[in-house]
């Protein structure tokens, strides 16, 4: 196994992981932007506020990218698996 191969393996697990975690994180990252701007409109300095909106939208973003999500991990997953043996060089 070349050092060139195993930079192209993590780096292809790294681009995964970070479209694994973008819808997750940019609707919560939404979200939270928008109870941020309510509470600075309304002076409400609660921080407890904006953990239930976040945590349903999370669910619901789960709810519709999660069979993306698995999808894509089976995908690399089945070819890290059938190329194991070009990997280890045999």
């Amino acid at each position: 196994m070349t050092p060139e191969t195993v930079l192209a393996v993590g780096q292809k697990a790294l681009e995964l992981t970070a479209m694994l975690a973008a819808p997750l994180l940019l609707s919560a990252l939404a979200v939270g932007l928008l109870i941020g701007m309510f509470q600075a409109a309304t002076q409400i300095n609660e921080m407890t506020l904006s953990f239930i909106p976040k945590l349903i939208t999370l669910a619901v973003a789960m709810a519709v990218a999660g069979p993306w999500m698995l999808r894509l991990i089976m995908n690399f997953t089945q070819q890290l698996i059938s190329n194991i043996p070009y990997l280890i060089g045999t």
